[in-house]
């Protein structure tokens, strides 16, 4: 039998979903630099600052897995507007409360917002993009992303205002204008998940075990490379007020800064097709990571706002690949029926650096200096540049790969430079070839056979 395309009629449900993405992280990368701010007006320091910034992600550490569980054998579109209500409701109660504890309690209730949307709309491309089409989905997808981190800084730096110990109110201020625009992200939702494509994960009855999922080949290292990636961007968003703070830099010249960066990541996640046609994927992965830990160990040099600016421009173009390119990873090494929860483990991963890292950004900072941190980050991206360098390998045996069949599509059916992908191409290839090994169970359903 031939492969279905997932495509759907038309991508109309992907320009939603950016749409929708782009309110949605919009609304967090206006809170983020929001409740630090808030948190220094109520009397918090560096150290505070960090732990309030890791307890935005610390719950949704306890429910990515089972939220990607459900996902894998049901639908994936209700995570969608749960997402935006938390999110809306995070960013509004952050601003009302005034005490340190309450912060850090309804930052992590916006984290887990942020997380069921980001599984919801992750699951949803996997599963309606044909294998020639993940990557440049993805990176469509990541540009609502982007999109949302070049508006969000720029409107609160344009609220918050430090003169005057008005710090406090504005702050409030913007994060209360943060909850309004995550609910502009509901007119979007409709008519995003496909009907074929709902419950493609398989049986309901059956589980992938997690130790499976990770022991595929190329899983680990997409996870460690997103994490990384992502803690570059979460630590700069949470920091750079504090940096800023500390070098007289005003807060709208400093969400200018975070814009900016935004900026570039979007040019980057626009030409990420060419790049990938002109330097490989192996080669485009492992210099981006190694040119973006250098350029983030520079941040902590005193340095003039220009050359910073520089600097935060070039680093957004190469903190844009790291993200697409670990979604396809993840979503061609897993096993056919866990791919939503390849997904979740790959985003537990996120949320872990982003309470460690704040966490460990907090404590360096508080004992050598606020400029610390960003050394930290530029050494976990040369990390995740070695593993994207040394990434490709021979395959090993993959228990969970018994039921795949022909027809997979986000599996890798389509041979891909991809350093962590390859082994799962290979073998995909080689039973869906036509005239293949005699011992391939499929052999019969080949398109040669005309089944």
């Amino acid at each position: 039998m031939t492969r279905t395309p997932r495509t759907g009629p038309g991508r109309g449900w992907l320009l939603r979903l950016v749409i929708a993405f782009a309110f949605a992280q919009g609304a967090v990368s206006m809170a983020r630099p929001a409740v630090s701010y808030r948190a220094l007006a109520l009397g918090a320091d560096e150290t505070a600052v960090g732990v309030i910034a890791g307890v935005y992600a610390l719950l949704p550490l306890f429910v990515a897995v089972p939220l990607g569980r459900r996902t894998d054998h049901g639908r994936c579109a209700p995570l969608l507007p749960l997402g935006v209500l938390l999110i809306s409701g995070g960013c509004a109660l952050s601003g009302i409360v005034s005490s340190l504890p309450a912060m850090a309690a309804w930052s992590g209730v916006m984290g887990l917002g942020h997380l069921c949307f980001v599984i919801g709309a992750q699951s949803i491309v996997a599963r309606q993009s044909a294998p020639d089409e993940q990557d440049r989905n993805f990176g469509h997808f990541t540009i609502g992303a982007s999109l949302g981190q070049l508006i969000g800084p720029v409107a609160a730096g344009a609220l918050i205002s430090g003169q005057g110990g008005t710090l406090g109110r504005t702050s409030a201020l913007a994060l209360l204008v943060s909850a309004a625009v995550a609910a502009v992200a509901l007119t979007s939702l409709w008519r995003i998940e496909h009907r074929r494509a709902k419950g493609a994960g398989g049986k309901p009855g059956h589980k992938v075990p997690v130790r499976a999922i990770l022991g595929a080949r190329g899983v680990p290292a997409g996870i460690f490379i997103s994490m990384a990636v992502l803690s570059a961007t979460d630590i700069l968003t949470a920091y750079l007020p504090v940096v800023g703070e500390h070098r007289s830099i005003a807060p709208a010249t400093v969400g200018l800064l975070l814009s900016l960066r935004a900026a570039a990541t979007i040019a980057c996640r626009l030409v990420m097709s060419p790049l990938l046609g002109l330097l490989g994927r192996r080669a485009l992965l492992t210099s981006s990571c190694l040119l973006a830990g250098l350029l983030c160990a520079g941040v902590a040099l005193p340095v003039s706002v220009p050359v910073l600016a520089v600097m935060l421009a070039v680093l957004g173009f190469c903190l844009g690949v790291g993200q697409p390119l670990s979604m396809t990873t993840v979503v061609r090494a897993a096993p056919d029926r866990a791919r939503s929860t390849a997904l979740a483990l790959r985003l537990t991963g996120n949320r872990l650096g982003q309470v460690a890292a704040p966490a460990a950004a907090g404590l360096i900072a508080g004992a050598v200096g606020v400029a610390a941190p960003f050394v930290l980050l530029g050494v976990g991206l040369l990390g995740a540049a070695g593993l994207g360098l040394r990434g490709e390998g021979r395959p090993g045996p993959e228990p969970a790969d018994e039921g795949r069949t022909e027809s997979s599509s986000a599996g890798g059916s389509r041979t891909d430079q991809s350093p962590v992908g390859e082994a799962v191409s290979d073998r995909s290839s080689r039973r869906s070839a036509p005239g293949g090994c005699p011992r391939d169970r499929h052999a019969d359903r080949s398109p040669r056979s005309g089944g």
